[in-house]
């Protein structure tokens, strides 16, 4: 019979370690948390529940730690979670059914993603797919922040049911947003200048705004009533920092920037909305949603 690990990766998760740990207790044969040297009770913690407890140095983000932990695992397959996710019995259940009888190496499971308290159905961030069980061997992960892992063999996803998603209490607050997102941006900066990327002052225009729409109209964040306008302005304004981070690494190095120039910037940018918030009224009208969309915006954005 295959045996089942779960890889947990923590950093002060004392509040959010209990319920996890709870979730998982019947399901895993094997428990293993790499802690990167928590200030407070998390080790302690994880110890008393039965878990295997590694350290690792802290490096701002998950990704450098998660081969580490992957190693540590005893079983013939590994899931991976986070300290703010729970397992629901509905999933370990399915879970376990799969372990037994596979019919890939590895599988996407969806994320219901817990923010400002309400279920996210929309704005991107369902179903939220991510790979996080597999059989060992099967898949590892690079160091780049919130990279896509890479696999061997055969995938397969789970239906995008609530029945069968991670339970992940995302950000709890603005404050919890607003402290991740300014890690992030320091450590996405980075990425993008080791990879040759000059500051361009436009990106401080198109870079939220195509944020923006692609959360609140294209991914219907507004679905999501205020909770979904927040998160696309939220996420809206961590491409603005994000872009005036490498602009700051860059000494703030003066760029010329006339004022027709920004007005043709703004009017593209103006464009690209107005065509978004067409074409969702047309979505949202029925008979016109047959049209080819290509058609019309092709038609739309030569005016």
């Amino acid at each position: 019979m295959a045996k089942i690990s779960v890889v947990i990766n923590t950093l002060n998760e004392e509040r959010n370690l209990f319920c996890l740990l709870a979730s998982i207790k019947e399901f895993a044969e094997d428990i293993v948390v790499v802690d990167m040297n928590s200030d407070d009770s998390t080790a302690d913690i994880a110890e008393k529940a039965g878990a295997r407890v590694y350290t690792h140095k802290r490096t701002g983000y998950v990704e450098p730690a998660r081969n580490f932990a992957i190693s540590k695992a005893l079983g013939d397959w590994i899931l991976i979670l986070d300290a703010d996710e729970v397992l629901t019995k509905t999933l370990a259940k399915k879970l376990t059914q799969i372990a037994k009888n596979p019919t890939a190496d590895y599988y996407r499971l969806p994320r219901k993603n817990i923010i400002f308290g309400t279920w996210i159905k929309h704005s991107k961030w369902w179903p939220d797919y991510n790979i996080r069980f597999f059989k060992k061997g099967k898949v590892s992960w690079s160091e780049v922040i919130h990279s896509v892992p890479m696999t061997q063999g055969r995938g397969a996803d789970l239906p995008a049911k609530e029945d069968y998603a991670i339970l992940h209490y995302n950000y709890a607050t603005v404050d919890d947003y607003l402290v991740r997102m300014n890690r992030y941006t320091t450590i996405q900066s980075q990425v993008l200048i080791d990879s040759g990327y000059k500051f361009i002052w436009k990106d401080l225009i198109s870079k939220p705004a195509t944020e923006f729409i692609g959360r609140y109209l294209a991914g219907e964040g507004y679905k999501d009533g205020v909770h979904g306008l927040s998160l696309a302005f939220l996420q809206a304004f961590s491409e603005l920092v994000l872009y005036l981070k490498i602009w700051q690494a860059e000494k703030f190095l003066p760029q010329s920037v006339t004022f027709p120039e920004a007005r043709r910037e703004l009017e593209k940018t103006k464009k690209e909305f107005d065509w978004w918030m067409y074409e969702t009224e047309i979505k949202n009208q029925g008979p016109l949603a047959s049209l080819s969309t290509k058609v019309i915006r092709k038609v739309f954005l030569k005016r």
